[in-house]
């Protein structure tokens, strides 16, 4: 287990929360709405759905490499391709119009739990950052590895949790958000392409058989 694998699982889970997405759109909307309250009771039930992704995405990663070193290559390539997909689109983002009304939810921990456990985005995105960021350490994964990548991703997700419930439902957060709308999703874009260049630049070496044994 190095600090390098470990650190890579952490940073995986923290931007994986952080990132734009559905889930941080609905984050700002609510705590815009309805205050930090609200938006920490969403993020707490979608935490959830956070922890059974990013597990379900170590364990495939986990368990490609232990198969062979090409699986891993092949889901590393696929993971690189995706995210250049959401990045693309991210990027092609039109403007949604002015003025919408902020979202309303009476229980947002519930609203949190089912997004986070229903969300079609949630085990390919993780799959495909955690690949990304974890390639190059690919040689140390393991199952006996598993239970402290869990363990970092969870401490991940807490912090990335702590750093969205601190920003959201101030007014100043709420005007630029509202603002910025379309540059902060196409910027989220930008580090989706960046992900997708990690993941594709670890891949194609082994593939090709440039690889040093």
């Amino acid at each position: 287990m190095t600090q390098t694998l470990l650190f890579g699982a952490f940073l995986a889970a923290l931007l994986y929360v952080l990132i734009p997405g559905p889930a941080f759109l609905a984050l700002l909307g609510i705590g815009a709405g309805q205050g930090r309250k609200a938006g920490a009771m969403f993020m707490g039930g979608h935490l959830a759905g956070d922890l059974l992704w990013s597990s379900l995405a170590l364990v495939a990663i986990v368990g490609a490499k232990t198969i062979g070193s090409t699986v891993f290559d092949i889901l590393g390539l696929f993971c690189g391709f995706y995210l250049a997909w959401i990045g693309w689109n991210a990027l092609r983002a039109k403007p949604r119009g002015e003025n919408q009304p902020l979202i309303s939810v009476e229980r947002p921990y519930r609203r949190g739990l089912i997004f986070g456990l229903t969300n079609p985005k949630g085990y390919p995105v993780a799959l495909a950052t955690f690949t990304a960021l974890l390639a190059g350490s690919s040689n140390a994964l393991d199952f006996h590895a598993l239970p402290a990548l869990l363990a970092v991703s969870f401490l991940g997700f807490l912090v990335a949790d702590i750093i969205l419930i601190g920003i959201i439902g101030a007014s100043v957060v709420r005007r630029f958000y509202r603002r910025h709308e379309l540059a902060i999703v196409r910027l989220s874009g930008v580090l989706f392409m960046g992900f997708a260049v990690q993941a594709i630049w670890h891949a194609a070496p082994g593939l090709l058989g440039l690889r040093k044994p």
